[in-house]
């Protein structure tokens, strides 16, 4: 690490939320600044206030991974995607209502918002995509032109294109009015991850499976920026709302930082243990977020967007590890061009103590309260059977796809004691505690409760009245494993009581068939004793 790391341009690692119990898959922040939401394997969704302290809430209702999260423009509803073949759209309050969007017959990879809010495009594992009406709460068309699993799609700023990648290799566009795919970019090396559009919606960036990411100026059809800076697949990637920088999170555990104007890597940050699954700025830019497969959402102050572009560069200029410096073939948008790593690129192994993370309050909402709308549909869940599937198992399923985004996730999980990332120093930065202090903290803590009563402050009252929860819940879970003996039970005596008729039958059919056959040979009946 160089010996400037620590000037106010760097990007600086702000909180990290811990609370998730497998692999982080998504996130995305509220267009109000005020939260983030993050989606996991362990099939919950959560939504971080972001005020110092404030309760963190979780929402249980998906049944499988929970592959996609983003907020609507208004920032008053949550739309997340998951495995188990459903989208649902949540009012992110203390309700935990929910609607369940059900047409897909696969995996659903991803979801998005149009930018005015009234459509939602999804991609899945049947090989299409599929756009619906958030206010009607229907199903509207699909696009089928793809021949293999679609990762990701995401709607334009002005809402009149589609763009889609997935496992065929391809990153397909579509004209919502016409839903005909008007163009078709095929050199990919491997599956194509994720795509997005720029803020102003003139290029596409697309990440793949074989660690490159690639930008399209949409004006010309042409690819204008070829990276190859992580060695193992990219799973997400954010543009800056400026435009000029874009972050990358990849299976080889890092969060890489492009400035696209001078088409050059320029900060590493690391800070996962394992796979970074997704990265997001914020709307305005000031923040990112990433999260990975050991669970954890690290928050980053944005930093270097805060000057002048010039300024920056001059701010580069001035390092003791420079960069080498640009080529005028490397100025945004000449032809393509392939940036390969290069080993002066500025490493940020953060050395921020994180003040502001003590563990958070988790109200846990949607076990009995929300509500379920299938479309299209015949299954209606019950809060019992919610409650009594939404714990079971918190691993990935056992089928894993060859995909960066899917596989090897699990496999590089490495996380520390308290499952916050490694630090290479420590440093108590402004009034923030000691790292003991903390720990003797977390112990006095333990394991965070599955529930918080609202209240001020805890008190009897409280640790009763999640006793009681706790009681119910198991009660729950033992009503459910017993109707599921009862069933069995049932089961067996009808297919007793079918093998007894059967042979009753089979019997008295032999017995009248021996009796006819000798009433044939001597004329007068048998009579048996």
């Amino acid at each position: 690490m160089h010996t400037m790391a620590s000037v106010m341009e760097d990007p600086a690692l702000e909180r990290h939320f811990k609370g998730h119990k497998d692999a982080v898959t998504c996130a995305d922040f509220n267009p109000n600044c005020k939260q983030l939401a993050s989606g996991s394997a362990d099939k919950s969704l959560m939504i971080w206030n972001l005020a110092p302290k404030a309760r963190v809430y979780r929402y249980v209702g998906h049944q499988d991974v929970i592959t996609g999260v983003q907020f609507s423009p208004s920032g008053n509803l949550v739309a997340t995607s998951s495995k188990d073949r459903t989208v649902r759209l949540w009012t992110p309050s203390m309700k935990g209502e929910s609607t369940v969007f059900k047409c897909h017959t696969a995996a659903v990879r991803s979801v998005a918002f149009s930018h005015d809010g009234q459509r939602l495009v999804t991609a899945s594992d049947d090989k299409s995509v599929k756009v619906w009406s958030v206010h009607r709460q229907c199903f509207i068309y699909s696009l089928n032109q793809h021949t293999n699993w679609v990762r990701c799609a995401r709607f334009s700023p002005d809402g009149r294109l589609i763009a889609s990648c997935g496992d065929d290799r391809t990153v397909r566009l579509w004209d919502t009015s016409t839903k005909h795919c008007i163009n078709c970019f095929t050199d990919y090396g491997g599956s194509a991850t994720f795509v997005d559009f720029n803020s102003s919606g003139t290029c596409i960036a697309s990440s793949g499976a074989d660690s490159t990411l690639k930008i399209w100026d949409l004006r010309t059809n042409k690819l204008i920026q070829h990276y190859q800076v992580h060695c193992a697949g990219i799973n997400s990637f954010s543009f800056h709302p400026s435009n000029n920088y874009l972050i990358s999170g990849s299976s080889d555990g890092t969060v890489k930082i492009l400035d696209l104007l001078e088409g050059r890597l320029i900060y590493t940050l690391h800070g996962h243990k394992g796979a970074v699954i997704t990265v997001a700025f914020s709307r305005a830019g000031e923040l990112f977020a990433s999260g990975g497969a050991d669970g954890q959402v690290l928050m980053w102050r944005t930093n270097f967007d805060t000057k002048s572009y010039q300024d920056v560069l001059q701010q580069h200029g001035r390092r003791s590890t420079p960069d080498p410096p640009p080529h005028l073939t490397d100025i945004h948008p000449r032809g393509p061009h392939l940036h390969l790593p290069k080993p002066t690129a500025i490493r940020i192994s953060q050395t921020v103590a994180d003040t502001q993370s003590s563990d958070p309050h988790v109200v846990e909402l949607g076990h009995s309260v929300h509500r379920t709308t299938l479309l299209k549909s015949r299954a209606h869940l019950t809060p019992t059977q919610a409650a009594a599937n939404g714990h079971h198992s918190n691993g990935l399923p056992a089928r894993h796809t060859a995909s960066s985004r899917v596989g090897g996730w699990m496999g590089e999980e490495r996380t520390s004691r308290a499952g916050a990332p490694v630090w290479s120093q420590t440093r108590d930065s402004g009034g923030g505690r000691g790292r003991r202090e903390e720990e003797e903290e977390e112990e006095e803590r333990g394991q965070t409760h599955p529930l918080e009563v609202l209240s001020g402050h805890p008190s009897s009252l409280d640790s009763t009245l999640r006793h009681i929860v706790q009681q119910l819940d198991i009660l729950t879970q033992t009503v459910s494993v017993l109707e599921e003996r009862l069933t069995l039970t049932e089961d067996k005596l009808k297919e007793c009581l079918l093998n007894q008729s059967q042979i009753l039958q089979d019997v008295r059919s032999s017995g009248e068939r021996r009796r006819t056959e000798s009433e044939d040979t001597d004329g007068s009946p048998v009579h048996f004793t």
